[in-house]
């Protein structure tokens, strides 16, 4: 039987170097052994204030991105064009209980930095509980952070199963190993984050060559001039280092350099020419938006249609007609 992968992309920011390089790249390559499924999570970034105009881009920017870097064998589509998916979260919010809900740290660290909190931030994990079981995946990648999110998911599934019937496949987290962790250019000792980060930090995927050459030349680096890979004593250059190494395909061992300039000229040369093929796919793409209009409602009929079993099968062991 063939392995099914499901991961989701939330439509909070324009995507950076560090999703194409942890996040993106390992999904294109897992097309060769599973079958994998790749939603645009729109629907996660109505939890927080939001602009509807922007979220609207962002989404449509999204999912460009996704089929521009080569994920042409996957299912893509954007999350709110399937209404299973809210359905489906009801069924499971049903099942949760608010204890669970409320001990999520992802709640309890965004819910604490607002004055006005959505109950959807709330709720949110049993959509993205629904998500995933609404496709029978068998494996979630996922990072450190998401972990209590695959965890809530089985949880769920395990107890809706017990209580109304065998109904959903029970997914298991998997931690794929990461090109390069990227981290921000400015402060390395910080992750670089689409929707946190500073921008003269973030080499987001649509910057111009001139803005990737720019922001890698004024990288913070490190005390001392020696470059080695070094991220606890030397977290610039080591970021730098990494990714030169996940760009140019070369061991980061193998990098030896002189001074800070040589390194920060090649890093940038060979991020830029990493970006340009995603860049003229993206191009490509975005020049017909009816073409691309038209690929994207082909991805939500499929999706519509691969978990309209599932869904039936939810309805009828929940009790509803």
């Amino acid at each position: 039987m063939t392995k099914r992968v499901f991961s989701a992309f939330t439509a909070s920011g324009h995507l950076t170097l560090g999703n194409f390089l942890g996040a993106m790249l390992p999904a294109v390559r897992l097309q060769d052994e599973a079958d994998c499924v790749y939603a645009v999570a729109d629907l996660h970034a109505l939890t927080v204030k939001h602009d509807p105009a922007r979220l609207r881009a962002r989404t449509r920017e999204m999912a460009t991105m996704l089929l521009a870097c080569g994920l042409d064998r996957s299912l893509v589509y954007i999350q709110s064009q399937v209404p299973a998916h809210t359905a489906l979260a009801f069924l499971l919010e049903s099942t949760a209980y608010f204890g669970e809900m409320r001990r999520m740290i992802q709640f309890k660290e965004k819910s604490a930095k607002q004055e006005e909190v959505r109950l959807s931030l709330l709720t949110y994990p049993a959509l993205m509980a629904a998500d995933i079981l609404l496709h029978r995946a068998h494996f979630i990648p996922v990072g450190e952070d998401q972990r209590q999110h695959v965890e809530l998911t089985r949880d769920l599934a395990i107890r809706f199963n017990r209580l109304y019937g065998e109904t959903f496949t029970v997914p298991e987290a998997v931690h794929p190993p990461v090109a390069a962790r990227v981290m921000d250019l400015t402060v390395p000792t910080s992750k670089m984050s689409k929707s946190d980060g500073s921008a003269a930090g973030t080499i987001y995927l649509l910057d111009p060559p001139a803005d990737i050459h720019r922001k890698i030349m004024r990288a913070v680096t490190d005390t001392g001039t020696e470059v080695r890979y070094d991220p606890q004593d030397k977290p610039g250059v080591s970021n730098l280092l990494a990714m030169l190494a996940a760009c140019s395909g070369q061991p980061v061992e193998s990098l030896v350099y002189d001074g800070y300039g040589a390194l920060k000229r090649d890093t940038a040369e060979a991020v830029v020419e990493t970006l340009r093929p995603l860049q003229e796919r993206h191009a490509e793409l975005s020049s017909d938006q009816a073409e691309l209009s038209r690929i994207l409602a082909a991805g939500a009929e499929r999706a519509a249609d691969r978990t309209a079993g599932l869904m039936a099968a939810a309805r009828e062991a929940i009790g509803l007609s």
